[in-house]
């Protein structure tokens, strides 16, 4: 099995609301594809973001999505300074940092730093 990239899929009550937040808290530009109403796309380089216009399903558990940055808690105190709802730094010493950043609609995006 040879996988090229993934896509991962976040549901949405409110999709325009949706790509402005994720716009501004990611640091995105524009949506990169519009494949069918009420579904945009983000490429991210090996992953794919979906948003995707689905209130009923906005904000469950069992989404996940951790990305991997530089400085988890550089981009934890950014986001911070923006007023958006993020959990504290959790540090293993010697093996990762991370937090986690919650969007309008009760999703979850983790990010990790990896310390070794």
């Amino acid at each position: 099995m040879n996988i090229s990239a993934a896509t991962v899929g976040i549901p949405v009550r409110d999709l325009d609301a949706a790509v402005d937040w994720y716009r501004a808290a990611l640091e995105l530009g524009d949506v990169d594809l519009e494949p069918m109403d009420g579904l945009v796309e983000f490429d991210l380089g090996p992953v794919w973001l979906q948003l995707a216009r689905d209130p009923d399903n906005a904000g469950r558990e069992g989404i996940s999505i951790t990305l991997s940055v530089d400085d988890a808690a550089t981009e934890r105190d950014r986001l911070a300074g923006l007023g958006l709802d993020v959990s504290e730094v959790t540090r293993f010493e010697g093996v990762l940092e991370f937090f986690a950043l919650t969007d309008p609609d009760g999703n979850k995006v983790g990010f990790v730093t990896e310390l070794s």
